[in-house]
């Protein structure tokens, strides 16, 4: 990914320096209406745009500056020089972090699949699946989507470095629902870090701690060219504890919406990069934790890594517009706020679609009450999927349920002439007829 470097903003100290005294009072009036429309443009996108009035571009960054700096909070993290970072909420967060507290964090507008126990694990499983494909493609896994899921829901061993990398963050998703009541320490972030890490290091021995003297690194594009300095080695063990501090609510601090909190987390520890490799991983893993510990429980049915990935250029550009201009965090969390306002929408259409998806299955088994929810579901993949190979373990996976309940799920559907079973060393193969369509048609 190659990536073009922001230019870096004039600062206001420099800017009040140069600018005509008499002409702030202009200065702060013109803005006042430019800063109602909900907009957060970075330096680099505004001087492609015209000041209003008689503005020069120059006076034009003052004034928004002006006003941004009065509403700026800022939080512990603190750069190479030790000044911090700091955010404002505008009206386009607010509204948005309204409507993800209704939507996440309770059951209001929340679809009824989820909430209905007979289905909602094949959600849960689903998304997992999607978060920890794309969250391993945003650092370089090649496995394609359908193999990916193939290894997964058959407990195919991993085949090479890529495929491990998916498995390993399916299983710390997994993981992480169980470790969302815990408060965050250094340990359960060096376990999430070793979850996704395991076996697919240069340095087996750097799983699960922070990075030493001689492991110093730099961020880069695919050209070579540095985006991001961390800080020292030296640092990173105090600079873990402020960030766990902060992710329990024990740092100085006024209060932080725990939607922005959980995503400065995110964007902290990709900053402090504390780990030789997996800290983009980790880092969403983490965000992941802090949502599930503040109580959005929805955020287990979403990806947000699917989204970064169908436009990962804007997700860097979030980082570096942070940190090009005074360490403003607001273009970070706009952005991420964008990502899950997206994830959220996307969660919605996919079960819109599985409904419908279902609707007509359903209609092809009408009449065949003998199969309980997990067997029609089954089938209904079944249609839609023709090739593939169903396992015991798999189906298990799948549904949540114990190995004899899926192997009797199994059995009896090849005992109905719906599905063919072969023994492939020690495990069973379950795939439907080729006419399985034909077979659901006929009264049974």
């Amino acid at each position: 990914m190659s990536i073009k470097f922001p230019k870096t903003p004039p600062t206001l100290e420099l800017l009040l320096q140069k600018i005509d005294r008499t002409r702030l009072g202009q200065i702060l009036l013109t803005f006042g209406s430019v800063y109602a429309d909900k907009k957060y443009h970075h330096w680099n996108d505004l001087i492609h745009f015209s000041p209003p009035g008689d503005l020069t571009q120059e006076e034009w960054w003052a004034g928004i500056k002006i006003a941004r700096t009065a509403l700026y909070q800022s939080v512990p993290l603190r750069d190479s020089k030790q000044n911090p970072f700091q955010f404002l909420v505008n009206e386009t967060a607010m509204e948005q972090l309204h409507q993800i507290d209704l939507g996440a964090g309770g059951n209001i507008g929340v679809p009824g699949p989820i909430l209905n126990p007979e289905t909602r694990d094949q959600y849960y499983v689903s998304s997992l699946l999607e978060e920890a494909i794309t969250s391993s493609q945003l650092e370089g896994a090649t496995t394609t989507r359908e193999v990916a899921k193939d290894m997964i829901r058959t407990a195919r061993p991993p085949q090479d470095r890529s495929e491990r990398m998916i498995l390993n963050s399916y299983r710390t998703m997994q993981h992480i629902g169980r470790l969302k009541r815990q408060p965050l320490t250094k340990e359960l972030i060096f376990e999430l870090h070793r979850l996704v890490t395991e076996e697919t290091l240069d340095k087996p021995d750097a799983a699960g701690r922070l990075r030493g003297a001689d492991e110093e690194i730099v961020v880069q594009d695919v050209e070579g060219r540095v985006l991001h300095t961390p800080p020292p080695f030296y640092e990173l063990d105090a600079r873990m504890a402020a960030l766990c501090d902060f992710a329990n609510g024990t740092a100085e601090g006024g209060f932080v919406h725990p939607v922005l909190r959980s995503m400065i987390l995110h964007f902290w520890l990709a900053y402090d990069h504390p780990f030789v490799d997996g800290n983009g991983r980790t880092a969403r893993a983490l965000f992941y934790w802090s949502m599930l510990h503040r109580g959005y429980w929805l955020c287990e049915f979403v990806s947000i890594s699917r989204i970064i990935l169908q436009a990962r250029v804007k997700y860097s550009k979030a980082f570096l517009y942070t940190q090009t201009d005074g360490n403003d965090l607001t273009y970070f969390l706009l952005y991420h706020i964008e990502v899950l306002r997206r994830a959220l929408e996307e969660l919605h259409r996919y079960i819109e679609k599985r409904a419908l998806e279902l609707e007509i299955a359903e209609r092809n088994l009408q009449g065949m009450a003998a199969f309980n929810h997990r067997q029609r579901t089954l089938l209904s993949h079944a249609l839609r999927h023709p090739n593939h190979r169903y396992t015991i373990e798999g189906h298990r996976l799948s549904h949540k349920v114990v190995y004899q309940t899926a192997r009797v799920d199994l059995r009896q559907i090849a005992e109905s002439g719906l599905f063919e079973s072969k023994k492939q060393g020690q495990t069973w193969y379950f795939m439907p007829l080729p006419n399985l369509e034909a077979l659901l048609a006929t009264p049974r």
